[in-house]
């Protein structure tokens, strides 16, 4: 009915706090001269604004589809036929899962992606020694 507004919701939270977080990094940008480039974080958090858009937007064409989202106010026809307990209930439970879930799978490429960096120093530290 509606669940694809709560990573809707946690996908503009995360946009605004990339664009604050990438105008702080370019002012630090200039500090710091590494041998090895890192993926800024800001940048890292592009990649779970990409899955939680790209999700939302693939749930909301599904519930268009299926005439759950209506170009008429209320916009939900939830909402239109008397249905807001139930609609806050999909969206307590499959919108909150499926954030929590991407925002796991993000954690996971944060993991990685931190191991990646970790092995490029690692190698460009013994090149130096040698």
């Amino acid at each position: 009915m509606a669940c694809f507004l709560v990573p809707a919701s946690e996908a503009v939270i995360t946009t605004v706090a990339e664009k604050i977080i990438r105008s702080k990094e370019k002012n630090d940008d200039s500090n710091n001269a590494s041998s090895v480039p890192k993926v800024r974080f800001s940048d890292k958090l592009g990649w779970l604004n990409k899955m939680l858009w790209g999700g939302s937007a693939l749930l909301a064409f599904e519930h268009i589809w299926h005439g759950e989202v209506i170009p008429v106010f209320p916009f939900l026809t939830a909402v239109q036929n008397g249905e807001t307990g139930e609609m806050l209930a999909e969206m307590g439970t499959a919108g909150v899962g499926m954030a929590v879930l991407v925002t796991l799978i993000w954690g996971g490429m944060l993991a990685a992606s931190h191991v990646i960096e970790n092995r490029k120093v690692d190698i460009s530290s013994e090149e130096a020694g040698q």
